[in-house]
């Protein structure tokens, strides 16, 4: 059964009078049978231990000055890295909560930031659709990939064999880099308005991207066909995630539901409405099992969507 496990309401604090009335927050969902990260527009990146479906608040972390607008955790668990709005990277020790490395880096728009997949490198883009590699370990900017032309970058992923890197712009195109070549492989221009997130396929194969106008769209990546496109949404789709088999996919939206599709048959399978503003950000648990998501109401949600319900 579809259902909804635990809520973990007022996550992150509202910062001031002044500032929105909800905090916006992102999860990172790569560990979560130990546990979840978040970060809040109370510029505090919080690590959350998970006991039969409960939360358990293990680190809270200062370090930025400006909320927290993207979170990742490194394959083996063992750092975390967050964006800022202070136009900083933060590196983190996930066990101990310690701030490993900050990255100062100037007057610029960092959003969305990715681990590689051999934990070496974080990856986030800039206002000029620039995507830069940084090394975990000094925090120094190795690699700088350009589009020429581009527009802020939304939303960035690194496919799992570590080929490519698809950042998805305010524009709506979509750029796929050859990592090895330091260049750009593919222009996708399915969209016509922001793309909010894009994920690869655990095989690397499919490019799932989620947009501004209420479409998600897939993508063969070899030949830089759509093979669907699916709509159901009621506003911006602003999160899309794949399951750690690759069968599913969920996807969340400003209509304040999180959705769990098909990918074979491009169909929705459930609707949760739990929450009650927009949805920033949805994660599978390894085992596909789970769902967690974080929304602008200051909760976490975790559901139980189970493979075997199809």
């Amino acid at each position: 059964m579809y259902s909804l496990l635990h809520r973990e309401e007022n996550a992150h604090d509202v910062k001031d009078e002044n500032s929105r009335d909800s905090t916006a927050s992102d999860a990172g969902g790569e560990n979560f049978t130990d546990f979840i990260v978040t970060g809040g527009l109370d510029d505090i990146v919080k690590v959350w231990d998970i006991t039969d479906n409960r939360l358990r608040l293990r680190h809270q972390m200062t370090g930025h000055s400006l909320g927290v607008v993207s979170v990742a955790v490194s394959s083996d668990g063992k750092t975390i890295v967050s964006s800022s709005l202070d136009s900083s990277l933060c590196f983190w020790n996930s066990e101990t909560g310690q701030l490993l490395n900050q990255a100062a880096l100037g007057p610029v728009d960092l959003w969305t930031v990715a681990f590689s997949p051999c934990d070496k490198y974080v990856i986030s883009g800039s206002h000029d659709g620039k995507i830069s590699l940084y090394n975990v370990e000094t925090g120094k900017s190795e690699q700088v990939l350009d589009p020429q032309n581009g527009k802020f970058t939304l939303s960035i992923a690194y496919s799992p064999d570590g080929k490519y890197i698809a950042s998805g712009a305010i524009d709506g195109i979509i750029n796929i880099f050859d990592v090895a070549a330091g260049k750009v492989a593919q222009t996708l221009e399915g969209h016509a308005m922001s793309v909010r997130s894009l994920c690869f396929s655990p095989d690397s194969q499919m490019l799932l991207t989620a947009s501004d106008d209420g479409h998600m769209k897939l993508y063969d990546v070899a030949h830089s066909d759509v093979v669907g496109t699916l709509s159901g949404h009621a506003s911006w789709v602003l999160s899309v995630a794949f399951s750690g088999d690759g069968r599913f996919f969920t996807s969340s939206s400003s209509d304040k539901t999180v959705k769990i599709w098909e990918v074979s048959n491009r169909t929705c399978l459930h609707t949760f409405r739990e929450h009650a503003d927009q949805v920033w950000d949805v994660k599978y648990s390894p085992d596909s099992n789970r769902v967690v998501s974080v929304s602008e109401d200051r909760s976490i949600n975790i559901y139980e969507c189970p493979k075997n319900t199809v």
